[in-house]
């Protein structure tokens, strides 16, 4: 249970780090370049995560050595993550704004100055950050750096 509370508390501190510059990046490309959903947040979390790899690797889940099976794993976990709480957050937010919050995205995008598609896309955003956290430490876990962790024991 120790070890999980370190790992957790590990993943925690560099997901902060990671989370900010995952943001920061995701809306200068989306909000201030235009790119699209999907390029705009893709690109974050491949930046983003080429960190968290070796971060995590070394701090969170303590395995040594080169192991391009795990590196494998690590980007097919995040790939798969990515798709998954993005794929989720997108029309999950636009549901809940049209049936719990009918017209609010409208009212917000005039306040300001962005159409109520950007809002709820930028809701979106935080959302899938949410959702790839928790699937991302996961699949982190059980499946990319489990046996290597149980080897270290």
């Amino acid at each position: 249970m120790k070890k999980l509370f370190h790992e957790v508390l590990h993943f925690s501190m560099i997901g902060v780090f990671n989370t900010l510059l995952g943001f920061v990046l995701i809306m200068v490309f989306y909000n201030i370049w235009h790119w699209n959903y999907w390029v705009a947040s893709g690109t974050s979390y491949v930046i983003g995560s080429i960190f968290s790899y070796f971060a995590n690797k070394k701090l969170t889940f303590q395995v040594e050595g080169d192991n391009w099976r795990s590196a494998f794993r690590f980007a097919v976990n995040t790939v798969i993550c990515y798709l998954l709480a993005y794929g989720i957050a997108k029309p999950l937010v636009r549901k809940v704004m049209t049936q719990f919050f009918m017209g609010y995205s409208q009212k917000i995008g005039e306040f300001i100055h962005m159409e109520a598609i950007e809002v709820e896309e930028n809701v979106a955003i935080l959302v899938g950050m949410g959702l790839f956290i928790i699937f991302n430490f996961l699949g982190q876990k059980f499946f990319v750096f489990a046996k290597a962790g149980k080897e270290k024991e």
